[in-house]
């Protein structure tokens, strides 16, 4: 992942290799693989894209990250770019930890500190995700508070 830090944005390779990376031990035939199959989001009344539209949705996205990453801040564009990866959903599993991935890529790209959702934030996580079908307040503000709390938690860490 910190090689990625120097380029600009990232690839499709390279969004298929975060995956590999962590999913190789957990199911080596899936892992760095779009899904061949239907899935659902436990808890959530929104669908994803059907698994043969994956490919084009995941170009689409990709195509349209440097024209976004011009228009918004920094913050806002990672939480931007992990709520459109979560929604495509391109992977059988992971996609919430490549999602968060992405987002500290994009932090880490624009000399930001990585950002971390804990536990105790999990389900304010989860009902912000699923509120920004609809509208993405609430998510842009959740990822944009936690970035201000975890820079606060760093610097907690050199007093």
């Amino acid at each position: 992942m910190f090689s990625l830090i120097k380029q600009n944005l990232f690839t499709e390779q390279d969004v298929l290799a975060l995956h590999r990376m962590f999913y190789h031990q957990i199911d080596d035939a899936q892992a760095g693989c779009y899904r061949r199959q239907r899935v659902f989001i436990s808890g959530s009344q929104y669908s994803v894209p059907d698994w043969p539209d994956v490919p084009k949705l995941m170009a689409e996205w990709l195509q349209s990250l440097p024209e976004q990453r011009k228009k918004l801040h920094p913050v806002e564009f990672a939480a931007q770019v992990h709520k459109d990866f979560v929604f495509i959903h391109p992977f059988i599993d992971g996609n919430g930890r490549v999602a968060r991935l992405l987002t500290n890529l994009v932090l880490l790209q624009a000399g930001y500190l990585i950002v971390i959702i804990p536990p105790i934030a999990r389900a304010e996580y989860i009902s912000s995700l699923e509120k920004a079908h609809t509208d993405d307040a609430d998510f842009r503000r959740f990822i944009a508070e936690r970035v201000l709390q975890t820079q606060k938690d760093y610097l907690q860490l050199f007093r």
